[in-house]
């Protein structure tokens, strides 16, 4: 009986979601909170990110993104940098921003509360028509 609960256990442990994240919007360096109507809001698959800055454009700049994307036991595979830009397309969303400038990662690594943990930065911004 103890063997078998031990299994179970541990097969809980090893399948339940493989990455937790979460994400932060800052405008002159303090966090915000945006809401936007969902009719409002452009979808994550369609927000652009760019790594550089977007020249052919007018833009109004949301506040600045960051987040991170963690894997929940040791034996899911590390955060990827397209896992980091999926979050930063839904955070963007959430902002009504339509792009994402100025994107960057950090490395993989392991922290007191992640078995590997991938960090996206980048600046959320609406476009001016």
């Amino acid at each position: 009986m103890r063997k078998l609960l031990a299994i179970t256990l541990t097969a809980i442990l090893l399948t339940g979601c493989a990455t937790w994240s979460h994400g932060e919007l800052k405008k002159d360096g303090e966090a915000v909170q945006v809401t936007v109507d969902e009719k409002d809001r452009v979808a994550p698959e369609k927000i652009q990110l760019v790594e550089g800055d977007i020249l052919d454009r007018k833009y109004e700049v949301l506040g600045d993104l960051s987040v991170v994307v963690n894997k929940t036991t040791i034996f899911n595979a590390d955060p990827t940098k397209e896992m980091v830009d999926k979050k930063l397309q839904e955070s963007a969303s959430v902002a009504g921003a339509d792009a994402v400038i100025q994107v960057r990662y950090g490395t993989v690594g392991v922290s007191l509360t992640s078995w590997g943990s991938l960090e996206g930065k980048g600046r959320a911004v609406k476009f001016i028509n």
